[in-house]
């Protein structure tokens, strides 16, 4: 073999080599990439076959206890809607109760796949959190003794009152930016409301179908007063809470709220959950 040849030879495997090692490159990286798109909540959610909801149980009929057959459970319109959208995704719904304060922090931190406890959309939260479309629209309302079912009718009457609201709340920011009042926040409406029946408070703003159900409850300790208490749109649409970047699970929970809307399901699920309430006191 001269020289030419053997440097031809050389040539050719050389040119082999380099294909093979290419191949192998364009492998692994594809291997790599598919590594990356497995680790997403989606994918973990339907790997588990298990939906995990963050929520702070006390603001019914959103979200409330009840016992059954000696258990805690927790029961309302979210729980309702979660587990609908955990069915459309062939997994279980498993709800973890947590003061509603720290839900954003938990979902950022991957200890639960979504939020959902009556919880509005803010500039704030839209930093750290993405969220579905509404699936509700509330209003907001003060919520008193019934002694006081008329001391407040205008914002001005608000001046020099002591109010609570729920911590982190799209209620305490209301209250701040729209009442006249010194606001107290509380972890749990249930210390809140109690604080109001004991005197400590002069009331508590609180979404109205939530300050509904404690009048319902309660005839003879609560009433609403009659200022009305102004709120942007956007502060009345309920979403649910995710994690950023995670668009695959955003659409499926955007297509199932859609379906329900169109069905009229949700209407039918807020109805029972309020009559679930309703049955609860008794």
């Amino acid at each position: 073999m001269n020289g030419t040849e053997e440097e031809n030879m050389k040539w050719k495997i050389n040119k082999k080599l380099i294909t093979v090692c290419a191949v192998a490159l364009c492998v692994v990286s594809g291997l790599a990439g598919c590594g990356k798109k497995e680790n997403t909540t989606y994918n973990k959610i339907k790997s588990e076959k298990v939906l995990k909801m963050g929520t702070s149980a006390d603001f019914a009929p959103f979200e409330f206890p009840v016992i059954q057959n000696g258990h805690k459970k927790y029961v309302g319109y979210d729980i309702m809607v979660a587990n609908k959208i955990a069915q459309s995704m062939g997994v279980k719904l498993k709800v973890e109760n947590m003061e509603f304060s720290s839900l954003i922090g938990e979902l950022q931190n991957k200890k639960v796949d979504i939020v959902m406890a009556g919880m509005t959309e803010t500039k704030q939260r839209k930093k750290a959190v993405d969220f579905s479309k509404p699936y509700y629209q509330e209003s907001e309302t003060l919520l008193v003794k019934k002694a006081d079912a008329d001391k407040y009718n205008k914002i001005a009457d608000t001046k020099g009152a002591q109010f609570g609201a729920q911590q982190g709340s799209t209620q305490e920011t209301i209250g701040k930016q729209d009442t006249k009042a010194h606001i107290v926040t509380e972890g749990l409406v249930t210390a809140l409301t109690t604080d109001l029946k004991s005197g400590k408070l002069d009331g508590v703003v609180l979404a109205t179908k939530v300050a509904e159900e404690y009048v319902k409850k309660y005839p003879n300790d609560y009433a609403l007063a009659k200022v009305k208490i102004p709120v942007p749109q956007s502060l009345k649409e309920i979403s649910i809470a995710i994690p950023k970047n995670e668009p695959k699970l955003k659409d499926k929970i955007n297509k199932e709220i859609t379906h329900l809307q169109k069905t009229g399901q949700l209407d039918q699920m807020f109805q029972k959950a309020q009559q679930m309430q309703e049955n609860s006191g008794k």
